[in-house]
């Protein structure tokens, strides 16, 4: 399913340097710029409590905004970038970047596992190891995945998922050219002992 834009609230910020971010962060808000698309960058002011509220709702590095200037059109941004403080770890600065319907990104798309209760490996005790929740795509703007699906059906002990055994939404690519694992389903830790302890008896 694709991702539709969601709407996010700025200001322009007159000035540009140190002296006028620092002033942007005094009045309460985030400095940040719009860059790309062969168009002069764009400073912003942001809400530091908008920004937040936004950031612990999770995903923001890969979500599709529709970014909303009063004065300006409408543009559709994707964050690249939240500088944060190094000791307090609040945001600092945020980078977004222009983008077309028909651009290709590369975007970390999140991986869901389904039908845990229908593989043997589990119903044995055995544990899914999830090694990427994550996997970097190269996809289109316009066909943004919200997620791409694992299906455990079947699965067994020892079983690894690598990337080409998952079905990548239309258009979308890894931007690795190896076939890297996902997740496995490892032996519960009783089953290896005594593996093991089988294994030293022989």
């Amino acid at each position: 399913m694709a991702r539709e834009a969601q709407d996010f609230i700025a200001e322009v910020r007159t000035g540009t340097g140190k002296g006028a971010a620092r002033q942007a962060r005094r009045e309460g808000n985030v400095p940040g710029i719009v860059y790309g698309d062969g168009k002069d960058p764009l400073p912003l002011n942001i809400d530091y409590n908008y920004l937040l509220k936004r950031l612990k709702a999770g995903r923001f590095l890969q979500t599709l905004f529709n970014l909303k200037v009063e004065g300006q059109p409408d543009m559709h941004v994707i964050c690249r970038s939240v500088q944060r403080d190094v000791v307090k770890d609040k945001p600092t600065h945020v980078d977004f970047m222009r983008i077309h319907d028909e651009s290709r990104i590369n975007l970390f798309i999140h991986v869901d596992f389904v039908n845990a209760d229908k593989a043997p490996g589990l119903k044995r005790g055995g544990t899914l190891t999830v090694i990427r929740h994550e996997v970097e795509l190269e996809v289109t703007v316009s066909d943004i995945p919200d997620h791409i699906t694992v299906d455990l059906d079947g699965k067994l002990i020892g079983d690894v998922i690598h990337i080409s055994d998952i079905v990548l939404p239309k258009g979308a690519k890894p931007t690795v050219a190896r076939n890297f694992a996902v997740a496995n389903i490892t032996a519960p830790s009783g089953l290896i002992s005594a593996e093991a302890e089988a294994t030293a008896e022989e």
